[in-house]
């Protein structure tokens, strides 16, 4: 509904100021055109709201004007039931003021939305941990944590997929949690760049400023980033013959989304590396019916495990 919107358009302005019109319609999920129409319905309704053109400039409201809105939405109080305590906040040391903040604004809602928050809970439960994923431990996480918020540069010893080990003094602009898989994003001699946490053996504070470009926008950073992975990922595609046990094989170790690709016959599967390749084959092929034919360095490589084997179990 346009109230509801025009209500989180003004939270956002009060937020901060600085927002474009393009930044504001990603928000709010529509396009430039409803945000002007949006600001202007603001304007009508008597908020102070501003727009300056320029570096620096965006959507604003006046300097030193609030509003308390109080009331929520019925959609917007189940949403506030569903609030699960992720593990990225006991990482972060979060997770009891998150409890203390939504019992504060539970007990400040009227009580007869109360009475809908644990009706609410009682009916929806959201649990984010996944049942056989183990924890991904981040050692520097801590040192890490205080680089961002005290906007201190940090000294890294980085290991990357492949070993190496690589040493550097890097600008920390936020830290994203996906799926339980914490990663620092942290401006470069490059630009921003993304580094796994898992993969930072030590991190050290410096007694610098961090450089944080003056646009910089983490979420929308984040959302351009994962775009772009997914887009240029490695590839290490292999032809496979199965049959309908080792199709089904494969499908139980293969991401959902690619379980049409695996049939029985023959057919193509990108593993991405090598290594998950090795792995994964070996895993599916206990069920029998995997016979990798290209690239003929795979099959190589399997002769050699499966000689191995045989040797040691013989």
């Amino acid at each position: 509904m346009r109230a509801d919107r025009l209500v989180q358009l003004l939270m956002l302005l009060q937020s901060r100021g600085g927002w474009t019109a393009a930044t504001l319609a990603e928000r709010l999920e529509v396009s430039e055109r409803t945000i002007y129409r949006d600001l202007d319905a603001l304007s009508a309704a008597g908020i102070p709201v501003t727009a300056t053109r320029g570096p620096g400039g965006g959507v604003a409201l006046l300097d030193g004007f609030r509003t308390e809105l109080t009331g929520l939405t019925r959609a917007e109080v189940h949403a506030i039931a569903t609030v699960g305590e992720s593990r990225a906040l006991a990482d972060l040391q979060l997770q009891l003021p998150l409890r203390s903040a939504l019992a504060k604004l539970g007990f400040a809602l009227p009580p007869a939305q109360q009475q809908v928050i644990d009706y609410a809970r009682q009916r929806l439960h959201v649990d984010p941990a996944p049942f056989f994923a183990a924890p991904e431990a981040v050692p520097c996480l801590e040192t890490l944590r205080e680089a961002v918020w005290q906007n201190r540069r940090i000294r890294l010893v980085y290991v990357d997929f492949e070993g190496e080990r690589s040493r550097r003094i890097v600008d920390p602009l936020g830290l994203v949690v996906k799926a339980d898989r914490w990663y620092l994003v942290a401006g470069t001699i490059r630009g921003p760049s993304v580094f796994r946490g898992v993969r930072i053996e030590r991190a050290t504070i410096l007694d610098e400023t961090a450089r944080r470009p003056r646009d910089f926008d983490l979420p929308s950073f984040w959302k351009e980033w994962g775009s772009r992975f997914a887009e240029k990922r490695a590839s290490y595609e292999a032809r496979l013959r199965l049959n309908e046990a080792g199709a089904a094989a494969l499908r139980s170790i293969r991401p959902q989304a690619e379980h049409r690709k695996i049939t029985a016959g023959i057919c193509a599967v990108d593993f991405e590396r090598e290594s998950i390749a090795l792995s994964q084959i070996c895993l599916a092929s206990e069920a029998g019916g995997v016979e990798v034919l290209e690239p003929p360095a795979l099959r190589e490589r399997l002769r050699a495990i499966a000689a191995t084997l045989t040797t040691c179990y013989r």
